[in-house]
């Protein structure tokens, strides 16, 4: 049976159009929620918002540039205009770094992944703080990685902004606490996702690769990062906050 956690709430997420964003957006919508979806690829956000309409709740689908700060300061004035409020946002907007040593990374590939990956969330939180606190608080869940709490050898930028990224949860939790806003971060490992495809090469001889470092032997799914996320987000985890909390399939643990 389908549970209604979110029945009256309004769910912000990035990055919906697939993977992660895209279960998460759906899990939001199977359990009551009125869902924004926000990604620069209308295509797929628009398939997201078909695939969430089917539970019935009320769905608001903006293309945003995440590193924009116009961009997101309209998909939360849309948000708050349409549905009345903001409870509930999932800040998953990111993409990957391809694999070279520090020195090979160009500036321009070093800022494109600091301001997707990192200032982002900052620009995202700037505009949905105001717009929770006006109905007394919220949630806010933003996407990590295992990258975020162990080094890996040739992902200095995506590394970089994924510790970074802790950092700025952990401390806006600690601005916003005592006025009901809990804000935390997941660190999915790897996750059955477009992005994994895009960086394992989507060869099986890729995909043997990455999933060699999985203990569990497999790769994780979409579904179990958004269960998590929903998890952060709702009720259950209103003692949670600050928290990076690390879905890797074991990934990290002898770290």
């Amino acid at each position: 049976m389908t549970e209604n956690r979110f029945a009256g709430k309004v769910a912000f997420v990035t990055g919906a159009g697939s993977g992660i964003g895209r279960a998460t957006a759906l899990a939001f919508a199977a359990e009551g929620a009125n869902v924004v979806l926000a990604d620069i690829d209308t295509a797929g956000n628009d398939e997201t918002a078909r695939l969430a309409a089917e539970h019935g709740g009320k769905v608001l689908a903006v293309k945003c540039d995440v590193t924009s700060s116009s961009d997101i300061q309209a998909a939360i004035n849309q948000t708050v205009e349409q549905f009345g409020r903001l409870d509930v946002a999932f800040n998953n907007a990111g993409i990957e770094q391809p694999a070279a040593p520090l020195v090979d990374i160009s500036e321009h590939e070093w800022s494109r992944i600091i301001n997707i990956d990192l200032s982002s969330a900052f620009l995202c939180m700037k505009y949905q703080i105001p717009a929770m606190l006006e109905h007394g608080g919220g949630s806010i869940v933003n996407t990590s990685s295992g990258a975020g709490v162990i080094g890996i050898r040739g992902q200095a930028a995506y590394v970089a902004a994924k510790h970074g990224l802790i950092g700025l949860t952990k401390s806006t939790a600690l601005d916003y606490a005592a006025q009901g806003i809990r804000v935390n971060a997941i660190c999915p490992g790897i996750i059955e996702t477009p992005m994994m495809d895009r960086f394992s090469g989507g060869t099986p001889e890729g995909r043997a690769h990455v999933i060699g470092q999985e203990p569990v032997g497999r790769m994780g799914s979409p579904e179990e990062i958004a269960s998590a996320v929903l998890w952060l987000s709702s009720d259950l985890g209103s003692f949670a906050t600050g928290h990076a909390m690390v879905i890797d399939g074991g990934q990290t643990a002898g770290i």
